[in-house]
């Protein structure tokens, strides 16, 4: 009998014990049944002052690793411009990448996911083979908001496909001088066009609920991205329109003309917000506590995350990374949350560490960075989805979207010349001709079309740089079969009054660039550019395309011209533009930005004293759709 007792007993010792374990290993913030403070307060009881710091610091995919997540508890990862797993990576090579650097996040004692970041600003335009849809100032140029959500949600499915969860996406600047290098991610000068395109913010995340409080950050699942305001605030208002200078305007007008679309950003859910590295009234960004604590976060009730622009804290001194520790007291003071430091990360988090303990950074300060992160990375589902889906890979670049782009293409052209006489318009053109001439620089050449951001950070130049439609291909898929086309890059006149064209195609503009590298005093058209209007133009009917991302300097030519259309920064899909050159589709698109007559006039926005534009703001021809037999 005693035998029988002893075992009885050990057998309910062995079962309380299962119990203990398995309630032990419950963790309340591991329970997606739970509620989101819940669960943050849960996990941040559990950190300890290294990972919560680990958490506020982000680093390049280029010197990160699975040892490097788990030893410093890294809290992101992203890919800067050029920054890709090898040359033309197909979707399996950015997966295992980025799931690499996850496991890595996920082997530590808490688990939390990092987040992978990328800069997705015109379609996942760092990865090859993906959708290019038109630059921003191309989308503003539409004047359609729902065009550009649908771009949204076709751009957060290609991202998704690549296992990344986070864009750097929409620019919400106000460009107000075409001087600067960043300005064709604007999508206008004005902010109520700005504002209206703010909806591709509900593309890249999701339709926020209903109820949901307002400023708090919403991702509606695995399909969809977490998205990024940028760059707060009056990156596009710098002196002439130089790239992270000086912006010199009242309160009054920053608010009025540059904080407005962040009202909607916020109202949408969008869950972080950049930094930008420009100064206000001469006070760098980053470290402008009364604009990112006081005015985003306590008076907008911002609750997602805010990011600063990559080095963007060591630019905070002059000459950058001077006084490092001040920069990182300085940043995280401000209310900067996550620090895109992104290579010297040890120096960060030493700095940090060193702040906190010496009490120069309060404890509360680093529990807002951690606790708005962790809202983030729950909200985005990451803690039960921590891995990427291998069943969204084909959405890389589908025809579905490149269809999609494709129409923002044809919506995007702006008309601005068509004929001398409205009875006698150029456009649109007829399909059936003995012989046409096309040429200019930029009609046979994706790299161009594209623009910056486009593969490499700087943009590319050929036809082998990725998957698409140069506007050349698309003029020969679309004219009749019988119809001779010629393509001469830059002809002189002599060969172009003596070959008896029908008409001609020239297709030039600007080469890529991006940020400072773009910031120009005189915005010309590139060379040899002017001389192929010149020639062409002199000597037979032209059409004149600009691929450009702001308006150029165009009015010694619009003479010579007889049809003038402005294209933007099309993207990959050329048959766009001959959709609405040979009257498929009719033209449609408005002027985003003001049309200047010369530098000389800049900066000059609708509404100025001095306005006296060569083409308004607003304007663009119309033509209808030309059916043919």
């Amino acid at each position: 009998m005693a035998k029988v007792r002893i075992f009885l007993m050990g057998l309910l010792m062995l079962l309380r014990c299962c119990v203990a374990t398995n309630e032990a290993k419950y963790l309340k913030y591991k329970d997606p049944k739970q509620p989101l403070n819940v669960r943050i307060k849960d996990l941040m009881n559990k950190m300890t002052l290294e990972e919560k710091i680990g958490q506020m610091t982000q680093i390049e995919r280029k010197i990160a690793s699975a040892e490097i997540m788990k030893n410093y508890y890294i809290g992101s990862v992203l890919s800067g411009g050029s920054s890709v797993p090898k040359p033309q990576a197909s979707v399996e090579d950015w997966i295992k990448m980025v799931n690499d650097f996850q496991k890595g996040s996920l082997s530590t004692r808490l688990g939390i996911p990092m987040i992978y970041g990328i800069d997705a600003v015109h379609g996942n335009n760092n990865v090859y083979n993906a959708t290019i849809f038109p630059h921003n100032v191309g989308l503003g140029a539409t004047w359609d908001p729902k065009l550009v959500r649908r771009i949204g949600a076709a751009t957060a499915l290609e991202v998704r496909a690549t296992g990344i969860q986070y864009a750097f996406a929409p620019c919400i600047a106000v460009c107000r001088d075409p001087r600067w290098g960043r300005c064709y991610e604007s999508y206008s000068e004005d902010h109520q066009v700005v504002q209206a395109m703010t909806e591709i913010i509900p593309g890249l995340q999701g339709e926020i609920p209903a109820n949901s409080q307002k400023g708090v950050p919403y991702v509606a699942g695995k399909r969809k991205v977490i998205a990024c305001a940028k760059h707060y605030v009056g990156d596009g208002g710098t002196i002439k329109g130089i790239n992270e200078n000086n912006t010199v305007i009242s309160r009054h007008g920053l608010l009025s003309i540059h904080m407005p679309a962040y009202y909607n950003a916020i109202i949408k859910g969008v869950s972080t917000v950049m930094v930008s590295y420009s100064s206000w009234n001469g006070e760098k960004m980053h470290a402008n506590r009364n604009l990112i604590t006081d005015f985003l976060k306590n008076s907008l009730r911002f609750r997602g995350f805010v990011i600063s622009d990559w080095k963007g804290i060591d630019k905070i001194t002059t000459p950058p990374h001077a006084n490092y520790t001040y920069s990182i007291y300085a940043a995280i003071t401000a209310g900067i949350d996550m620090v895109m430091v992104p290579f010297n990360y040890t120096e960060f988090i030493d700095g940090l560490t060193l702040l906190v303990k010496s009490n120069a950074i309060p404890m509360s300060r680093i529990n807002d960075a951690v606790r708005r992160i962790l809202r983030v990375k729950f909200v985005a589902g990451l803690f039960e989805n921590p891995l990427a889906d291998y069943n969204l890979v084909h959405h890389l670049g589908k025809k579905k979207h490149r269809r999609l782009a494709r129409e923002a293409v044809r919506k995007s052209l702006v008309l601005l010349k068509n004929g001398e006489n409205p009875k006698q318009p150029v456009l649109p053109l007829p399909k059936r001709s003995s012989k046409v001439l096309v040429a200019g620089s930029h009609a046979d050449n994706l790299g161009y079309q594209c623009g910056g951001w486009t593969i490499e950070w700087q943009g590319v130049t050929g036809n082998n740089v990725t998957t698409g439609t140069t506007i050349l291909s698309a003029i020969k898929n679309t004219v009749d079969k019988d119809t001779e086309v010629v393509y001469k890059e830059n002809p002189d006149l002599d060969y172009v009054k003596s070959n008896n064209f029908s008409y001609a195609i020239v297709v030039v503009g600007e080469k890529p660039y991006a940020e400072t590298k773009g910031d120009s005093l005189n915005l010309t058209i590139s060379a040899p550019g002017p001389e192929t209007i010149k020639n062409v133009c002199g000597g037979v009917k032209c059409v004149t395309v600009i691929i450009s991302g702001r308006p150029v300097v165009i009015e010694p030519y619009v003479e010579k011209i007889d049809a003038l259309v402005a294209a933007w920064l099309p993207g990959t899909e050329g048959n766009g533009v001959t959709d609405v050159l040979f009257g498929d589709y009719g033209f449609r698109g408005k002027l985003p930005r003001t049309w200047f007559k010369n530098v000389d006039q800049l900066p000059m926005n609708v509404g100025d004293s001095h306005y006296d534009p060569l083409f308004p703001f607003g304007f663009g021809l119309k033509t209808k759709p030309h059916k043919y037999s």
